[in-house]
């Protein structure tokens, strides 16, 4: 997994529309990138509920929130609809950018073993470098520790 300190690599994955985001358009400003499972499943729909919930707070903070998944660009506009979400979904259906942050991981469940996204969330800087990491998220309060970690963070800038 990527640490704190670490720059994050450059990616360019398609969004909700099938628009491509690329890391260097976003780049320069605080970015809350958060890897979760799967659309539409309990713990997913819950995560993105709470961070389109909290998305004027971050407005206010100049920070911009991305959730990744393997889903379909189509998926995520499904999702999207269904939830009314305001935040941006980046498809990577390969994987390659989970895999780049070391989420992409072996788990087990009821005894049985399978690769799958261990759901994560980086506080990536302007200067592109990962300034928090929070892996294996529990959902309870994890929007409001993004949120006060990143306060405390612009503070010591």
């Amino acid at each position: 997994m990527l640490d704190i300190g670490n720059s994050v690599p450059d990616f360019c994955l398609p969004n909700q529309d099938e628009e491509e985001i690329c890391f260097r358009d976003i780049k320069g400003r605080w970015i809350v990138l958060y890897f979760y499972p799967r659309d539409n499943t309990q713990g997913c729909t819950t995560e993105a509920c709470d961070f389109t919930e909290a998305l004027p707070d971050f407005r206010e903070l100049d920070a911009v929130i991305i959730g990744v998944s393997p889903d379909t660009p189509r998926k995520h506009r499904n999702f999207i609809k269904k939830y009314d979400l305001k935040i941006t979904l980046l498809a990577d259906t390969n994987k390659e950018l989970a895999k780049k942050f070391g989420v992409w991981q072996l788990k087990r469940s009821y005894g049985r073993e399978y690769k799958g996204i261990v759901r994560s969330t980086f506080l990536i800087s302007p200067d592109g470098k990962i300034a928090h990491k929070w892996g294996k998220v529990r959902l309870k309060g994890h929007v409001q520790e993004v949120k006060k970690r990143l306060i405390e963070l612009k503070d010591v800038k």
